[in-house]
């Protein structure tokens, strides 16, 4: 008789144990879905922004026969090798500084000139007026 109790009470343990495991593995399917179904959104919204990223980028236009962006595009990059070239030049300009740098002084640094075009005539602008140059007006 002793078997048959064991056996029985046996049975009770494993029957509750599997009722508690099929409602765990229900716990679990319901969480997988709803992983899934994040994970399907989170696919979209990076596709969205990258769409938005390219709808956005900067555009370059030339200005006085030089490329420049019309409005730098913005971003959270902290790398400086992301930024445009003038405003690396500005960088370079305050670093090289013993103190605070005024706008003034970013802008009266000689930059490098390229020689004017053979149809240009006249001083290269910024050059001290001449007297012919001065009688013009």
């Amino acid at each position: 008789m002793q078997e048959r109790q064991w056996i029985a009470a046996r049975r009770s343990e494993l029957d509750a144990l599997a009722e508690e495991l099929a409602k765990q593995l229900q716990e679990v399917q319901a969480e997988r879905d709803e992983l899934a179904i994040a994970e399907r959104v989170l696919n979209r919204l990076a596709e969205q922004v990258r769409a938005d990223a390219g709808a956005v980028a900067p555009v370059s236009v030339k200005v006085a026969g030089r490329a420049v962006l019309l409005i730098p595009h913005r971003s959270d990059a902290a790398d400086e090798g992301t930024l445009p070239g003038d405003y690396r030049k500005i960088l370079a300009i305050v670093r090289e500084a013993d103190g605070p740098v005024q706008v003034r002084a970013v802008g009266e640094r000689p930059r490098k000139r390229r020689p004017a075009p053979a149809s240009c005539s006249g001083p290269p602008p910024g050059s001290p007026p001449t007297a012919s140059s001065s009688n013009a007006y």
